[in-house]
């Protein structure tokens, strides 16, 4: 398997290649489930989770599945109530409207056994040889949704003041975060996924030193459960920028790097040990095959001095992005000639 063998450092005659949010928006496939199965329906109906999981891996030929879910189930486990909407997911009572929300969580982690049920039924579906990727968000990110109420506003204003406004109940939350995250990660690991992957999509909302000061100890706190257990753990941190440069080999086997950082830039910030993923900018797959075949091009020459190197996005495909596109990019990747 060529993508677990690159994160166990193995020889690789070319890059492994799969996609953030590969499992829907731009499937055809998806889409047509999707017509007869609300969203979450299709992530609490284990058959239908698993089945459009490995999407994927038939139509786009990716080199890895990663499970079909969503970071918000977190939040439910903690007795938040969550609604799906047409404009994406909403929490009736937000955390921002609460007084002492720490203590108001009932921690209900039945509700997270659809999700095992979903990775045991991935593995009676998907072929021989398939690798499979189990991830939840990283606390601050999880956290954000919950303090906003919907994720629409992308700059989480409320979120943000409560870590300057209250840092010790921000504590609080993020604890109780992280309790429920590791026991999530270990019981997808005992079910059988080959790496974990932590979103944390917001890291770029605080300055750098707050960051590592209130989100990142709950973030190697999780990657040190998840590593004990032998998984490899991949890290995003979205917008942490030069933060790179103060992540350490104990923190993660792999960094996904976003569409803000060059990728030789982010090598030279990144300590050698780590492995690095991604960082094409999605966007571009809006663009003629011409144009994205330009752009692919000026990644050979790191690729080929880089064996620790997945390809992947900066972030997930969006909505729109045409599938032959998307197709092209597979299929670009394992043509090359690589070494």
């Amino acid at each position: 398997m060529i993508f677990t063998d690159t994160l166990q450092g193995k020889y690789t005659e070319r890059p492994p290649v799969w996609f953030m949010r590969q499992a829907g928006r731009v499937l055809p496939s998806y889409l047509k489930i999707r017509e007869q199965y609300t969203f979450r329906e299709m992530m609490e109906l284990p058959e239908v989770a698993a089945e459009v999981t490995l999407l994927p891996i038939h139509d786009l030929g990716v080199d890895a599945a990663i499970l079909f879910s969503d970071i918000l189930v977190i939040p439910e486990a903690l007795g938040m109530e969550l609604v799906w909407t047409e404009k994406g997911p909403r929490f009736p009572n937000p955390l921002k409207d609460i007084e002492n929300p720490s203590a108001t969580f009932a921690h209900k982690p039945e509700r997270l056994k659809h999700i095992f049920a979903a990775i045991d039924a991935i593995h009676r579906q998907k072929p021989d040889g398939t690798p499979l990727i189990g991830f939840c968000g990283a606390p601050f990110t999880t956290l954000c949704y919950m303090v906003q109420g919907l994720g629409t506003n992308h700059t989480f204003p409320d979120a943000v003041e409560l870590v300057y406004k209250n840092k010790a109940e921000a504590h609080r939350l993020l604890e109780q975060i992280t309790e429920m995250s590791i026991a999530y990660a270990l019981q997808q690991i005992a079910h059988g996924i080959d790496a974990f992957q932590l979103f944390e999509t917001h890291a770029g909302l605080m300055p750098e030193d707050l960051y590592f000061e209130v989100a990142m100890p709950y973030v190697r706190r999780i990657a040190a459960a998840v590593r004990a257990t032998g998984t490899p753990f991949i890290f995003l941190p979205k917008g942490v920028g030069t933060g790179l440069a103060r992540l350490t080999p104990d923190d993660a086997d792999f960094v996904s790097i976003d569409w803000q950082t060059p990728l030789a830039t982010a090598r030279q910030m990144l300590n050698p040990l780590i492995g690095i993923q991604g960082n094409l900018d999605p966007r571009l797959l809006f663009a003629e095959q011409a144009t994205i075949r330009a752009t692919l091009e000026t990644y050979l020459d790191f690729g080929r001095r880089n064996q620790n190197w997945i390809f992947n996005l900066g972030h997930g495909l969006v909505p729109g992005i045409p599938f032959e596109n998307t197709k092209f990019v597979v299929d670009w990747v394992h043509e090359q000639q690589w070494v």
